[in-house]
């Protein structure tokens, strides 16, 4: 058996796996050094894979109960086979979208926050990739809160934010929701701004997406310049790593202290990912009795 290796990006997150085929079954020894491995870089890349569904699920299982796949923009067609794996892809097929989210660019969000009990994890596989565009950026909540100024802690301290779930991450209106044009009034569940990871007990930001957000209890423009200047800072540079995608490449981050987005890309080129989300707990931390 190959030796495992963690390789670090030498930036604010991300770590290369190196001696695993992910389409058999993992030993405990190795499933250990991967979840050592994760906790400490939050985004783990698993070049040269060749997987199924059904590979991808067991893989993603060994971190928890799957959640099933999100609800998908009107007109897409779902019959992937599988309710945990949502096909992530631009590709349309008799004019039928085979996936969701197009070629444009997708936002900086968390998946799935505005369920009230997020997904822990996601896991990314590649397909197809288009031969420009098309990465896939992170960025380090830990490091994000941790970076924050002071008064910008002061103030989303205790603070909750409504995550929409009206939208997708490239603003495609949900199959059943209304275009939101009040967002004091924006569906979606009610996170705290800081959590704590429940396994490293360490706080982050937890923000989700930026679109049609609002935090509970202030005006309406003092919410949106409190979130105008915290996601300028959560968004530097320094705080991210972005991932330049093979086929074969599968992605494992930790969606409770990173954010993802995606660069846009030709509309003529073909990229098919699939994706699997493993179920979470509900976010806590430390919210204001004024605020909840």
């Amino acid at each position: 058996m190959n030796k495992v290796k963690v390789i670090s990006s030498g930036k604010a997150l991300s770590a290369d796996i190196e001696g695993i085929d992910l389409s058999k079954a993992l030993d405990p020894a190795t499933r250990a050094t991967i979840l050592e491995a994760w906790s400490e870089h939050l985004v783990l890349r698993f070049r040269g894979q060749k997987l199924s569904d059904p590979d991808l699920e067991r893989f993603s299982a060994m971190l928890g109960p799957l959640d099933k796949a999100p609800t998908y923009s009107k007109g897409v067609r779902t019959d992937v086979g599988s309710d945990f794996v949502t096909v992530i892809s631009n590709v349309v097929e008799n004019g039928v979208a085979i996936g969701d989210l197009g070629n444009a660019e997708a936002l900086w969000h968390t998946d799935m926050s505005y369920n009230e009990i997020p997904p822990m994890a996601s896991a990314l596989y590649s397909l197809e990739i288009p031969p420009v565009g098309g990465d896939t950026g992170f960025c380090n909540m830990y490091q994000a809160w941790e970076t924050l100024p002071q008064d910008l802690r002061q103030r989303v301290s205790g603070r909750l934010c409504v995550h929409d779930s009206s939208t997708n991450s490239v603003g495609g209106l949900r199959g059943g929701y209304e275009a939101v044009t009040d967002v004091s009034k924006t569906p979606g569940a009610r996170h705290p701004m800081v959590i704590t990871h429940p396994v490293t007990k360490r706080e982050c930001l937890f923000l989700g997406r930026r679109r049609n957000a609002y935090i509970v209890g202030l005006p309406v423009n003092e919410s949106e310049e409190l979130l105008d200047a915290v996601w300028a800072h959560t968004t530097k540079k320094e705080l991210s790593w972005y991932q330049e995608w093979q086929v074969g490449d599968l992605i494992l981050w930790d969606n409770r202290c990173v954010m993802h987005r995606r660069e846009d890309f030709d509309s003529n080129s073909r990229r098919i990912m699939h994706r699997t989300q493993i179920a979470g707990s509900k976010p806590y931390g430390r919210v204001s009795a004024t605020t909840a």
